[in-house]
């Protein structure tokens, strides 16, 4: 059932998971609306305490983002124009995304295209429904991915495999996409929220500043040296050893009881 409400963006939190929601079925395309309505959720999962861990899926059944309004292309296609009226834009919301602290689960069903598989790279964990079909068919406008593909994606899987996926623009199975390491779980058809949130009940039992520190430090082997990164993950260990977390880890661990974080 697709929600009645307008809105290109649904925001909802229950029991410390936040699911944000892309709202434009049928195929959720991704609209100038829809950015800044996306980045108030952002902020909303960013400065919520009650907060630990953020879905973000697509309304209806037949896709979770098909990409780009085409429609709107034409507004971008002056020298010049693309940057300052779409991409821009997209490049800060994508990426406040993929640097947010607290973890991220994206639930995939349907057509997940151009835009919706850079959007949904920018989450930590991918799921998707064995209906999933994967693209990258910017190339076939005569583009390429422009809001952190070319980088996200290839960092996933790999030159080869991003090459392959963006050359040709033509869309892979969920099975090829979780061979390839873009999705983490392939789930039954219509079962990727079911498991989306199955996996979010589990990272709710993790110590939340832990996995922060993790998320980050991992984040850090893709920004500078191996040398470096391994440098600046170590003060991060330190807050995370000596945190009340780290403490009742250890407790429940020698009383072999399940840590209450």
């Amino acid at each position: 059932m697709e929600p009645t409400t307008t809105e290109p963006i649904l925001y909802d939190v229950h029991s410390g998971i936040a699911t944000i929601t892309l709202n434009n079925p049928p195929m959720n395309v991704v609209t100038l609306d829809m950015m800044p309505a996306l980045d108030r959720a952002l902020d909303a999962v960013e400065h919520d305490p009650r907060v630990r861990v953020i879905i973000l899926t697509g309304a209806g059944d037949r896709a979770f983002c098909a990409g780009s309004d085409v429609g709107e292309f034409d507004a971008f296609m002056a020298p010049g124009a693309v940057v300052p009226k779409k991409l821009w834009r997209q490049y800060e919301v994508f990426g406040r995304l993929d640097a947010l602290a607290k973890p991220t689960i994206a639930a995939l069903h349907g057509y997940v295209y151009g835009g919706g598989l850079e959007l949904a790279v920018c989450c930590d964990l991918l799921v998707g429904d064995e209906d999933t079909l994967v693209a990258s068919p910017e190339i076939k406008l005569g583009v390429f991915p422009s809001t952190g593909g070319t980088i996200r994606v290839t960092r996933r899987i790999g030159e080869g495999r991003a090459k392959q996926l963006m050359f040709l623009g033509t869309p892979i199975t969920a099975r090829v996409a979780h061979d390839w390491g873009i999705l983490n779980y392939v789930a039954p058809p219509g079962e990727s929220r079911r498991v989306a949130l199955e996996v979010a009940a589990v990272l709710l039992e993790r110590p939340p500043v832990a996995l922060s520190y993790c998320k980050q430090s991992i984040d850090m082997s893709f920004d500078t040296s191996q040398d470096d990164a391994l440098r600046r993950t170590l003060p991060l260990s330190d807050r995370a050893f000596s945190s009340a977390e780290c403490r009742e880890g250890v407790r429940a661990f020698r009383a072999r009881e399940t840590p209450r974080f």
